[in-house]
C-alpha cells in the first residue's frame, strides 16, 4: 500500500487538507499528517515538527509556497516518490530541488485524482 503524507493538515473540516485526509482514508490509503497544531482528522494523528517516516510514497502539500521553504530539506530527506502541489501551492523553486533529487513533482489536486481514480 502506498503511503501519503499531508503537509498543512488541519482538524477544520472546511480545509482542503482535511478533505484530502478524509478521501485518503476512504480509499484505504495509509496516511500521515503534519500541521501547525496537533489534533486528529479522520483517525489520523496530526503531528507537528519534522517526524521521521520511512515509507512515504506521496506528499500532498497544503501550505503556501513561502511557507514551504522550511520543509524543503525535510521532505527531500524522506525520499518520497512524488510530491503533489494542489492549486495555490505551486512552487517552481521547490519543484526544481525535488526533481534534482529524483522526486516526481505534479501540479495536481489530490482530491480530484482520488475521485477520478488517477491517484
Amino acid at each position: 500500500m502506498k503511503t501519503t503524507l499531508v503537509i498543512g493538515a488541519s482538524t477544520n473540516i472546511e480545509r482542503y487538507s482535511n478533505k484530502c485526509i478524509k478521501l485518503l482514508k476512504e480509499h484505504k490509503i495509509k496516511t500521515y499528517a503534519i500541521g501547525n497544531k496537533e489534533g486528529t482528522a479522520y483517525t489520523v494523528n496530526i503531528e507537528t515538527g519534522f517526524p521521521h517516516y520511512t515509507d512515504i510514497n506521496t506528499v500532498a502539500i497544503y501550505v503556501s509556497p513561502k511557507n514551504q521553504k522550511s520543509y524543503y530539506d525535510y521532505l527531500i530527506s524522506l525520499k518520497p516518490q512524488r510530491i503533489l502541489f494542489p492549486p495555490g501551492t505551486e512552487n517552481p523553486e521547490f519543484e526544481i530541488k525535488a526533481r534534482a533529487n529524483g522526486i516526481i513533482t505534479e501540479q495536481a489536486c489530490p482530491l480530484v485524482m482520488l475521485n477520478v481514480g488517477t491517484y
